[in-house]
Protein backbone atom coordinates (compact mmCIF):
# COMPACT_ATOMS: atom_id res chain seq x y z
CA UNK A 1 0.00 0.00 0.00
CA UNK A 2 1.65 3.45 -0.74
CA UNK A 3 2.41 5.90 1.80
CA UNK A 4 -0.67 8.20 0.96
CA UNK A 5 -3.26 5.52 1.95
CA UNK A 6 -1.29 4.58 5.22
CA UNK A 7 -1.66 8.32 6.15
CA UNK A 8 -5.50 7.41 6.84
CA UNK A 9 -7.73 5.03 8.44
CA UNK A 10 -8.60 1.94 7.33
CA UNK A 11 -12.25 3.49 6.68
CA UNK A 12 -11.24 6.21 4.29
CA UNK A 13 -8.52 3.26 2.57
CA UNK A 14 -11.44 1.21 1.95
CA UNK A 15 -13.67 3.90 0.85
CA UNK A 16 -10.92 5.03 -1.89
CA UNK A 17 -10.69 1.48 -3.51
CA UNK A 18 -14.51 0.97 -3.47
CA UNK A 19 -13.93 4.44 -5.78
CA UNK A 20 -11.07 2.78 -7.69
CA UNK A 21 -13.63 -0.17 -8.67
CA UNK A 22 -11.71 -2.69 -6.07
CA UNK A 23 -13.62 -4.38 -3.66
CA UNK A 24 -10.43 -5.26 -0.92
CA UNK A 25 -10.76 -6.46 2.71
CA UNK A 26 -8.13 -6.98 4.99
CA UNK A 27 -5.93 -10.03 5.81
CA UNK A 28 -3.70 -10.86 8.61
CA UNK A 29 -0.55 -13.00 7.19
CA UNK A 30 0.73 -13.81 10.75
CA UNK A 31 -2.77 -15.34 12.00
CA UNK A 32 -4.28 -15.98 8.16
CA UNK A 33 -7.59 -13.76 9.82
CA UNK A 34 -9.15 -11.97 7.20
CA UNK A 35 -11.11 -9.47 8.86
CA UNK A 36 -14.33 -7.03 8.15
CA UNK A 37 -14.97 -4.31 8.60
CA UNK A 38 -11.66 -2.20 8.15
CA UNK A 39 -9.57 -2.21 11.25
CA UNK A 40 -6.10 -1.62 12.90
CA UNK A 41 -6.06 -4.72 14.67
CA UNK A 42 -7.64 -8.23 14.43
CA UNK A 43 -9.86 -9.80 17.09
CA UNK A 44 -6.68 -12.18 17.66
CA UNK A 45 -4.96 -9.04 17.81
CA UNK A 46 -2.31 -9.13 15.25
CA UNK A 47 -1.19 -5.54 14.12
CA UNK A 48 0.19 -6.87 10.16
CA UNK A 49 -3.29 -5.72 8.16
CA UNK A 50 -2.39 -5.81 3.95
CA UNK A 51 -5.68 -5.39 1.52
CA UNK A 52 -6.09 -7.82 -0.52
CA UNK A 53 -8.53 -8.16 -3.03
CA UNK A 54 -11.86 -10.28 -1.81
CA UNK A 55 -13.22 -12.77 -4.09
CA UNK A 56 -16.15 -11.33 -4.16
CA UNK A 57 -18.45 -14.56 -3.66
CA UNK A 58 -20.39 -15.96 -0.63
CA UNK A 59 -23.85 -17.20 0.56
CA UNK A 60 -26.64 -15.34 2.33
CA UNK A 61 -26.87 -16.01 6.20
CA UNK A 62 -29.94 -13.86 6.73
CA UNK A 63 -32.05 -11.40 4.77
CA UNK A 64 -35.35 -9.33 5.78
CA UNK A 65 -37.42 -7.13 3.44
CA UNK A 66 -38.53 -3.57 4.32
CA UNK A 67 -41.53 -2.17 3.20
CA UNK A 68 -42.55 0.89 2.65
CA UNK A 69 -44.94 3.55 0.80
CA UNK A 70 -41.99 4.32 -1.22
CA UNK A 71 -40.85 0.68 -2.39
CA UNK A 72 -39.34 -2.60 -0.70
CA UNK A 73 -35.73 -3.49 -0.18
CA UNK A 74 -33.43 -5.80 1.73
CA UNK A 75 -31.05 -6.14 3.93
CA UNK A 76 -28.66 -8.86 4.03
CA UNK A 77 -25.86 -10.84 5.99
CA UNK A 78 -23.60 -12.21 4.02
CA UNK A 79 -20.97 -14.79 4.65
CA UNK A 80 -17.70 -14.22 2.14
CA UNK A 81 -15.74 -16.92 0.95
CA UNK A 82 -12.54 -15.76 2.98
CA UNK A 83 -14.90 -16.54 6.23
CA UNK A 84 -16.32 -12.87 6.93
CA UNK A 85 -19.82 -11.52 7.42
CA UNK A 86 -20.78 -8.10 5.95
CA UNK A 87 -24.10 -6.11 5.84
CA UNK A 88 -25.31 -5.60 2.66
CA UNK A 89 -28.16 -5.70 -0.19
CA UNK A 90 -29.33 -7.64 -3.34
CA UNK A 91 -31.03 -4.70 -5.19
CA UNK A 92 -31.93 -6.96 -8.00
CA UNK A 93 -34.28 -8.92 -6.21
CA UNK A 94 -36.68 -8.92 -3.21
CA UNK A 95 -35.21 -11.56 -0.77
CA UNK A 96 -33.63 -14.92 -1.42
CA UNK A 97 -32.67 -18.40 -0.06
CA UNK A 98 -31.06 -18.49 3.06
CA UNK A 99 -27.63 -20.30 1.77
CA UNK A 100 -27.94 -18.70 -1.95
CA UNK A 101 -24.55 -17.91 -3.15
CA UNK A 102 -24.24 -14.58 -4.65
CA UNK A 103 -21.15 -12.20 -6.19
CA UNK A 104 -19.92 -9.02 -5.42
CA UNK A 105 -20.39 -5.89 -7.15
CA UNK A 106 -19.77 -2.41 -6.61
CA UNK A 107 -22.74 -0.28 -7.44
CA UNK A 108 -22.25 3.73 -7.07
CA UNK A 109 -25.32 5.63 -5.06
CA UNK A 110 -26.11 9.12 -4.49
CA UNK A 111 -23.80 8.88 -1.16
CA UNK A 112 -20.64 6.57 -3.46
CA UNK A 113 -19.87 3.44 -4.03
CA UNK A 114 -21.28 0.49 -2.18
CA UNK A 115 -20.93 -3.55 -2.41
CA UNK A 116 -23.87 -5.43 -3.37
CA UNK A 117 -24.70 -8.74 -4.34
CA UNK A 118 -26.37 -10.76 -7.01
CA UNK A 119 -27.56 -13.98 -6.81
CA UNK A 120 -25.34 -16.70 -9.07
CA UNK A 121 -27.43 -18.73 -11.47
CA UNK A 122 -26.37 -22.51 -10.45
CA UNK A 123 -24.53 -24.11 -12.74
CA UNK A 124 -22.64 -20.70 -13.58
CA UNK A 125 -18.93 -20.29 -12.11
Amino acid sequence: MDTEMKAVGPQAVYERYLAEGRFMIQHAPSTGEYVFWPRVVTPQGATDLTWVAARGTGTVYAITVNRARHGAWNVALIDLDEGVRMMSSLPAVETALIGARVKARIETTEEGPRVVFDLIEEGAA
